[in-house]
């Protein structure tokens, strides 16, 4: 019983981290500022983008709600329809990985950071092209955003 629970968890660990994204594909970009005034430059952006947040998750507060302490870590979720529905016209599975996301982060050494996956990694799915318009657009939005909240 022992040797099947292993392997049961040993796939599910497996599975579970095929799901997750490569480093690689995950930008990365200092910023100057507490996370929650970069938090807060990057959803005003956002909102004058004229995006939508859908949503603001603290990450360490949920940590401390748990008795627990990590970093200063915080996720903005927000999208614009007019870029994502094409891509889930495309393939539906795009849903899966959209509304965007940013996080933003304070890391062992005190500097903080934002951070996205790439969309055109993220979105690496059939039916959708590489090239495709709104990946591209998707990019470039996240890009300028993040720029802007960076304050660097």
């Amino acid at each position: 019983m022992k040797k099947i629970m292993a392997g049961i968890m040993i796939a599910l660990a497996g599975a579970a981290g095929s799901a997750m994204a490569d480093e690689d594909d995950i930008t990365r970009v200092k910023a100057e500022g507490a996370v929650d005034e970069v938090m807060n430059a990057l959803e005003m952006a956002v909102e004058g983008a004229g995006a939508t947040v859908f949503a603001r998750v603290d990450h360490a507060g949920g940590a401390e709600q748990a008795g627990m302490y990590m970093e200063p870590s915080q996720l903005l979720i927000f999208g614009n329809p007019k870029l994502g529905t094409p891509a889930m016209q495309d393939n539906m599975l795009a849903g899966l990985y959209l509304p965007l996301k940013v996080l933003v982060y304070r890391d062992k050494d005190n500097q903080v950071w934002l951070a996205y996956e790439d969309p055109d990694e993220t979105l690496d799915l059939d039916g959708i092209d590489d090239d495709a318009e709104y990946i591209k657009q998707m990019t470039g939005a996240l890009e300028k955003l993040v720029a802007k909240a960076s304050g660097m």
